[in-house]
């Protein structure tokens, strides 16, 4: 056994408030998630039962208006949320964060009307979001996208394929980006489609390297009618709502990035001080402790600049460059992290009988959704030096 077990998050939060939500997360992660989220992973199950008790917990609308059923806290405690849950089971801290995010178009973007009659139920009454924007063509090179959606009287009809769409098949509502004009990032607009429409299909669920218990399905769509008063947004202003939902979204990442790399670090140290061997404790001897010493620094060093950049969007400050930084730094990080925890244990740190081997598969698929990592560097690059020449 280990003789320095791993301690909780020391978080440094702005209300009372949030010092309780983070132990009420805290409480639901230790008796409903941790326990069997290894079981579940290496099964396959996505833990429907868990969401609607994180939406009976208040805990699917956490930074939304408290008028439509939300949590109003500030995006710097919701990441912390995140983080949280993330570090007991990714499938549920990135299940949560996709929520959010297919959330964001109807709650920023909508009229007052359509929050009134979508979002109490969206952010409170159990239903399970995904949000549409990547096609099997199109997937960095969003703006491509063919999914076309005609109108028809006071419908729109939407026709194509939408890819790696994660609750794919099991939400209850997507928020789908078609076509409705010309070519380019100017001829696309949004839509809240119910998960039940007659002609919306999903694929068996992609085969995945980890995160397994999270479905990412293709959603065909033929011919889906949705009546106008489900467009979200002007007509041809859908990919400004999808940017600006990433923005916040990569953040959502960059914590659940940092969720499962603390989660590593605290299995590598948990090992590494009860471990003995030579006569002594793995963690004695000094090469293990510097491997130790970067991965903390990795972890922290990724915490602050996500909560660095949540404040800023908290100010209602300009925060993209952050955000995409922070997606960055939080995700390599955690590739970093947990392949050094395999590392540390070794043989048991390749086998499923510890979790280290899980967080490593897990942290690669953060490298790449919401923008590959390349893509980040591409975004900050522009923010610094201007777009690219053509």
């Amino acid at each position: 056994m280990p003789d320095h077990a791993p301690q909780p998050v020391d978080r440094r939060l702005p209300t009372d408030e949030a010092r309780e939500l983070i132990a009420l997360v805290r409480d639901i992660a230790r008796r409903e998630i941790a326990p069997d989220a290894a079981e579940e992973e290496d099964a396959g199950r996505f833990p429907r039962a868990l969401f609607r008790l994180l939406s009976e917990s208040g805990l699917l609308g956490l930074p939304y208006d408290s008028a439509y059923g939300g949590g109003d806290q500030p995006y710097e405690v919701y990441l912390q949320v995140l983080e949280e849950l993330a570090h007991a089971r990714l499938t549920v801290g990135l299940g949560v964060s996709v929520h959010t995010l297919a959330c964001h178009a109807l709650a920023h973007h909508g009229t007052g009307p359509q929050r009134a009659e979508h979002l109490p139920a969206m952010l409170g009454g159990g239903l399970l979001g995904a949000y549409c924007l990547s096609e099997p063509s199109s997937g960095s090179d969003a703006a491509a996208l063919r999914t076309k959606a005609v109108r028809q009287g006071h419908d729109w009809l939407l026709t194509g394929t939408k890819a790696w769409i994660t609750h794919g098949g099991v939400a209850d509502f997507y928020t789908v980006f078609a076509r409705t004009g010309g070519e380019g990032r100017h001829g696309i607009t949004a839509f809240l489609v119910p998960g039940d429409a007659d002609g919306l299909r999903a694929a068996p669920p992609e085969r995945k390297m980890g995160m397994k218990g999270s479905p990412t399905a293709q959603i065909h769509l033929d011919g889906v009618r949705v009546s106008d008063d489900r467009r979200l947004g002007d007509e041809g202003q859908g990919f400004a709502v999808a940017l600006s939902a990433l923005d916040s979204g990569r953040l959502g990442i960059a914590a659940c990035a940092t969720g499962v790399a603390q989660a590593a670090l605290d299995e590598a140290v948990a090992y590494a001080t009860g471990r003995r061997q030579f006569g002594r404790r793995i963690a004695d001897f000094q090469g293990l402790r510097f491997l130790l010493a970067d991965m903390a620094t990795h972890v922290e060093a990724g915490r602050a600049l996500c909560l660095a950049a949540a404040r800023l969007r908290d100010a209602g400050l300009p925060f993209s460059r952050q955000a995409a930084m922070a997606k960055l730094l939080c995700t390599d990080g955690a590739m970093k992290v947990t392949t050094d925890a395999v590392q540390i244990l070794g043989g048991y740190g390749y086998t499923a009988d510890f979790p280290a081997e899980r967080y490593l598969r897990e942290a690669k698929a953060l490298q790449i959704v919401e923008g590959t990592n390349q893509i980040q560097r591409m975004v900050i690059a522009r923010h610094l030096v201007g777009p690219e020449a053509h």
